[in-house]
């Protein structure tokens, strides 16, 4: 893979990160020793909520939209359910890479699992991409994610072959996944997987590697117990001493630097911080949040509603003549609630080591 994992001095031009940029960014992380929120993000306010709270907490950042939330920030009314999960996703693309920079640091622009099915909606977007690298020299997405872990091994490796020799020559990345996070988003993954499958075996992992390293740039999401959503403790149990296993296996096998793989954490949400921390260690840059920062969008509406009820019944009380409009205005409760998500992100941000190490400053 390209990138010089020894550099932690990298400056690079805040907004949107693609190609040479991208990698550059995820070696500062691996040789700094942190990691970066990969955050979802549904609609303009979550969008712009991850970009305040990244500039807030000087660092970096990657957004993300699974296939359900493209549809969402199209709009639910397109009859279309297809192009609106495309046009979601590329409108949303478009107003990070407009937006991006005057927050002053440097976003990643990442979907989110895409299995068998999904599979032609990545293949529209590389479509996007390759039309705007040929009028501007820069794909819309920074990376796209290939879930086929519930696919056989040889289906897996094929299809990302396929798909990472056309985004390659863009400066696209790919993320894949082999082994299963537990739980479910958007309609991707399984509640009734066998457990064995929640930890990737090292040997696929190298398998990966042979098939894809000579390609171009590429990530992995593997499994070590891993599920998406929030439990009790003691429910998820996670082993990442799996993923320090595969990268010793591909440094083993092709007399590479230590930690050669670029790692991903999926089903984030609610983890041990010791066992974050011990997943960063072994070359996890990236890890995904969602569920958490969905409920921190959510809370603060929550709270405001039952503290004035009667301005979500009335425009004026029919009591006292009391007028409304400051309290039911959507940019009051959406603001809270993008500070709700904006606060939360701070922890991911303090958890994963990256407050005040973005790159950006060029």
């Amino acid at each position: 893979m390209s990138g010089d994992a020894t550099r932690t001095d990298v400056r690079l031009k805040p907004g949107v990160v693609t190609g040479n940029d991208y990698q550059q960014m995820i070696a500062a992380a691996k040789a700094g020793g942190y990691a970066l929120p990969a955050v979802n993000v549904t609609s303009t306010n979550t969008a712009n909520a991850v970009m305040e709270a990244a500039a807030k907490a000087k660092s970096d950042v990657i957004l993300q939209l699974s296939n359900g939330g493209a549809q969402f920030f199209a709009g639910k009314g397109m009859a279309d359910g297809f192009q609106a999960k495309v046009l979601g996703a590329v409108s949303c693309a478009r107003h990070v890479h407009l937006l991006a920079e005057h927050y002053g640091i440097c976003v990643a622009v990442h979907t989110d699992h895409a299995n068998k099915g999904l599979v032609p909606w990545v293949d529209a977007l590389v479509g996007w991409s390759e039309r705007n690298f040929a009028e501007h020299g820069k794909p819309l997405f920074s990376s796209h994610m290939l879930d086929l872990s519930e696919e056989e091994l040889e289906y897996n490796l094929s299809e990302c072959e396929r798909v990472l020799k056309r985004m390659a020559p863009l400066g696209m990345s790919l993320e894949i996944e082999l082994g299963v996070t537990g739980g479910e988003e958007d309609g991707v993954g399984s509640d009734h997987v066998d457990n064995a499958r929640l930890y990737t075996q090292p040997d696929e992992v190298n398998a990966a590697y042979e098939r894809l390293h000579p390609i171009g740039h590429f990530s992995v999401a593997a499994s070590f117990g891993n599920v998406h959503g929030v439990y009790k403790p003691g429910n998820v149990q996670l082993r990442p001493e799996i993923l320090k296993s595969s990268q010793a296996l591909v440094q083993e096998k092709h007399a590479t630097s230590a930690n050669p793989l670029n790692l991903v954490f999926h089903g984030g949400s609610g983890s041990e911080k010791e066992k974050i921390h011990e997943a960063v260690s072994y070359g996890v840059f990236k890890m995904n949040i969602d569920t958490d920062t969905q409920f921190a969008f959510s809370k603060p509406i929550g709270t405001f509603v039952s503290e004035n009820p009667r301005a979500f019944q009335y425009q004026i009380d029919p009591d006292d003549g009391t007028p409304y409009k400051k309290l039911y205005d959507p940019r009051k409760y959406l603001r809270l609630a993008e500070e709700g998500m904006i606060d939360r992100l701070q922890e991911a941000f303090d958890d994963l080591g990256s407050k005040g190490r973005s790159v950006a400053g060029a």
